[in-house]
């Protein structure tokens, strides 16, 4: 049953491949503790009084150390709604209006709208087309305040090396930047790609923004977590009133935990499947459009040459993408795929593509 956002925002014979859902059944497990607890005691969590309390903060400092060598401590661990929330509470409480907020651009729509609304001006660090993959160069970051990092990339799906990562470290000691390091993609990494967590890089200064919404098809789930390495930052939020940003609920926090720590053979499997797809694109895409097999993700950025053309596609081919010009700097003559969909689906995709012209 398809009933959400992406197949409802279209219309008939339209196939959707915008909005970052899979079109793959929910992972056993999560299913499970969702249908355990709808049948369950559905009154107030034990951990709700206490932000660093429950299962959700030890079961992120589990996966980061199993998946990632990554020695989190639990006790860092604050838990929000989604990564836009989190996002905005960062800016609310550690910056103010006209403080800069470098990020790789082309970026993630959402957080450049936040950026717009909240008067952070933007200091896009341009990621460049370098033969098969991307590379960039990082400008003066001076009249900066966070340097907001989301890795693995979102739309052009760049895995950042650990020389590339000591790079922004060096970049952000210099200007005395708060990294928020967007990891939400840090499960969709393919081989022989690594996720390196940025604050085992810079662990002083980073907040490590992630939830299992991504990987785990669990995006109206509404719950993500913040490890906040950085002192003042946890000062400055437990100054904050104890509910003025809400909390996950007792489902998001199930579902994460019954995820990051049962779901793994479901995501193997998942993962599989979208490097076939990822590779099936490169074989069967149009000369028209341009490809960057990308190295982490299940979003496909393509260079159409022209702008608009998402409007086009659209109507000619009846397949929904992301225009890329609100993706910032660098995508306008671009488009996003999502590909985390069926080999069925990707196929009839990929044959109304060629009808483009």
């Amino acid at each position: 049953m398809h009933d959400g956002l992406k197949w409802a925002a279209v219309e008939p014979g339209v196939i959707p491949a915008w909005v970052a859902d899979m079109d793959l059944p929910t992972a056993p497990a999560v299913q499970e503790v969702l249908a355990k607890r709808a049948a369950g005691d559905l009154g107030y969590p034990a951990w709700l009084l206490d932000p660093t309390a429950g299962p959700l903060a030890e079961a992120f400092a589990e996966r980061m150390s199993a998946r990632y060598g990554w020695d989190a401590d639990p006790s860092l661990v604050r838990s929000f709604n989604d990564l836009n929330q989190a996002l905005q509470v960062l800016l609310q409480i550690w910056t103010r209006p006209g403080d800069g907020v470098a990020v790789h651009t082309p970026a993630y729509h959402p957080f450049l709208t936040t950026l717009q609304v909240m008067d952070r001006p933007l200091h896009p660090i341009r990621l460049e087309p370098d033969g098969d993959t991307w590379r960039f160069e990082v400008p003066d970051l001076s009249g900066c305040r966070v340097l907001l990092l989301v890795n693995p990339q979102n739309p052009t799906g760049r895995a950042f090396t650990r020389a590339e990562l000591e790079t922004l470290a060096e970049c952000a000691e210099r200007h005395d930047l708060l990294v928020i390091a967007d990891e939400i993609h840090s499960d969709l990494v393919y081989e022989p790609h690594r996720h390196i967590p940025f604050a085992t890089v810079l662990p002083e200064r980073t907040v490590t923004l992630t939830s299992a919404t991504k990987a785990f098809n669990l995006g109206g789930i509404r719950c993500s977590v913040a490890h906040l390495g950085h002192a003042g930052v946890r000062a400055a939020l437990e100054a904050q009133p104890p509910f003025v940003y809400g909390s996950p609920s007792v489902f998001g926090v199930e579902a994460t935990v019954a995820a990051w720590r049962h779901g793994d053979a479901w995501l193997a499997q998942t993962l599989a499947l979208l490097d076939r797809n990822r590779r099936t694109i490169a074989e069967r895409l149009p000369g028209t459009f341009r490809y960057r097999v990308p190295d982490a993700t299940y979003l496909a950025w393509l260079e159409v040459g022209r702008p608009g053309m998402a409007e086009v596609i659209e109507r000619e081919a009846k397949v929904k993408l992301n225009d890329g010009a609100g993706f910032g700097p660098g995508g306008e003559h671009c488009v996003r795929l999502n590909f985390a969909t069926t080999e069925a689906i990707l196929d009839e995709i990929l044959t109304r593509l060629a009808t483009v012209r």
